[in-house]
């Protein structure tokens, strides 16, 4: 047995169903082990980015680490990418980089750079193995560190001479998570908080569906009757059509969910990440009174000054809490912010405009998506709409990369997805400029004979960049491109491809491909004057007295 042999069988004892990747000359050896596995499919890729942003819709997804390779140098670097929209967006990731001997490692040599440290700036933790005997504990420790919170990224370069090395030993076995517990004291002094609350609101992060603990919160919040808001990122945490549910939380301008935070008197920050949507935002005065609860000791910012921290596993803290304190007069005034965004989602829902105004296609992306199925968005203006009005029921139904916020995730993301989860309807939504960022795992898709639909916002600009230009005052410069026809484009790697004309169109043609058994392409021009309607809809004053 060689070390790339016991490498793969740490992986296997990791629990690793797939490794996503591009081969190369220096992980020869690491391939050849993942080909003799029972356990583990390599799925080889078109581009490393791709690999990587797969991996990290998976670990997300499932709560294990999604794990992707790459060879030296430029294959490393092209993982980079993907591995930090992970780290950022707290998702378990464990990437594998090939390297040439070591004896080589002093001087000048082709294609040759420190890996590990071009990814210290991107992962929780780094590390070259330099003799076959330490690949257990190099390999353990990459995966503990990936899912220990808040969870994220991790890196292990294997050279060429170490991998073929010989080496006796056997994979470590993966030891439970430890499961911290705020004290009584702390929850005694956290009910005395809610106690002098009159407009407590609940802020739900992504912590709260990693933590697994929506039937904690939404027990939580029928018990003590207080609204809750999630942000981009925790869509889904608590169900969007839960009485108590207000709204989504992350548009950097005034939105009818700041009013409600404006007015809050106390926050309670559940599963909160800084990264999310920054505090400054929500508490741009530093003068709310925050009760924070979560997996670990919160990130210092001046915004964030909270005023209790409780330090545990959610779903306990959560039940506990819920256990301890009282039912309380309700917020008519949240509530109320919640019926405005109701009837503007109804009013704007239907319209038959074409170019077809975003707000319809995202009425007609939840017209046809089940409950528990999956809608992923990539990064751009379509983002900013999903996550204002897309309505999500159960947890990890909405991916949104918002820490790191990459363009190029939702195509190969939707692959990881499907296959985390085959049973379930993915729908990939993607402007047209991140579309082409790595269309070409279209083909790694079709290969695969995965189902899924992505759904591709047409606007030939860098939507986004345009929106803020016009807010910024500016002539929109620098955004305009051209199309292929995605139709033919589609067709060209075995997909179907279908371009939308009427707005009428849309939501049939959805229907009928998520019944379609591969892979569909739809092309939906969109009006994306909307975002300047939005914008100065929201410069306003909304709130309501």
């Amino acid at each position: 047995m060689n070390a790339a042999d016991l490498f793969v069988q740490c992986l296997e004892v990791e629990g690793v169903q797939y490794v996503f990747g591009i081969p190369g000359e220096e992980t020869l050896e690491i391939n050849e082990a993942l080909d003799q596995s029972k356990q583990i499919q390599f799925i080889a890729f078109r581009h490393e980015q791709g690999a990587a942003f797969a991996a990290d819709v998976y670990g997300r997804l499932t709560g294990r680490p999604g794990v992707c390779l790459a060879t030296l140098g430029p294959g490393a670097t092209n993982l980079i990418t993907g591995v930090a929209d992970a780290n950022l967006d707290r998702a378990p990731l464990v990437a594998i980089t090939g390297q040439k001997a070591l004896r080589s490692a002093h001087k000048e040599f082709h294609q040759y750079i420190d890996v590990p440290q071009v990814f210290k700036a991107v992962t929780k933790w780094t590390q070259r193995i330099l003799t076959p005997d330490t690949v257990p504990e190099v390999v353990r420790k990459a995966f503990r560190i990936a899912i220990l919170e808040k969870p994220g990224a991790t890196h292990v370069e294997l050279s060429e001479d170490v991998a073929s090395a010989p080496v006796i030993g056997k994979p470590l076995r993966p030891a439970p998570k430890l499961m911290f517990r705020a004290s009584d004291k702390e929850r005694r002094e956290a009910l005395a908080i809610l106690d002098n609350a009159a407009r407590p609101l609940i802020l739900a992060g992504n912590g709260v569906i990693r933590s697994r603990a929506t039937p904690e919160l939404v027990a939580f919040a029928e018990k003590t009757n207080i609204p809750v808001a999630n942000t981009f990122m925790a869509k889904g945490a608590f169900p969007s059509d839960h009485p108590l549910h207000v709204s989504t939380l992350g548009l950097q301008s005034k939105d009818y969910l700041t009013c409600g935070f404006d007015r809050a008197d106390l926050v309670i920050a559940i599963g909160y990440d800084l990264v999310e949507y920054a505090p400054a935002f929500w508490n741009p005065n530093k003068d709310k009174k925050i009760l924070c609860i979560d997996l670990v000791p919160s990130e210092v910012d001046a915004h964030y000054n909270f005023d209790l921290e409780l330090v545990g596993n959610i779903s306990y803290v959560l039940k506990k809490l819920t256990e301890e304190t009282t039912y309380r007069n309700g917020d008519d005034y949240s509530l109320g912010l919640k019926r405005l965004m109701a009837e503007e989602k109804k009013q704007v829902g239907s319209d038959s405009d074409f170019p077809v105004k975003p707000q319809r296609i995202i009425a007609d992306l939840r017209a046809a998506l089940g409950r528990s199925d999956i809608l992923i968005s990539d990064v751009g203006a379509h983002k900013l709409w999903i996550g204002r009005l897309y309505s999500a029921y159960e947890p990890n139904t909405c991916i949104i990369s918002n820490g790191f916020a990459s363009m190029g995730i939702a195509l190969p993301g939707a692959i990881g997805a499907k296959l985390a989860f085959p049973e379930k309807k993915v729908v990939a939504a993607m402007g047209d400029g991140c579309f082409l960022m790595n269309s070409q795992e279209l083909e790694t898709a079709v290969r695969l004979g995965l189902d899924f639909v992505v759904v591709i916002w047409s606007d030939r600009e860098f939507g986004a960049i345009s929106w803020h230009q016009k807010k910024r005052g500016f002539k929109p410069a620098g955004i305009s491109f051209t199309n292929p026809d995605f139709v033919k484009y589609a067709e060209s790697f075995g997909c179907r491809g279908v371009r939308v004309s009427r707005a009428s169109e849309f939501l049939p043609a959805l229907q009928k491909a998520l019944d379609f058994k591969g892979i569909t392409v739809i092309d939906v021009p969109v009006d994306y004057s909307e975002n300047m309607t939005l914008t100065q809809k929201l410069g306003q004053n909304i709130c309501p007295v």
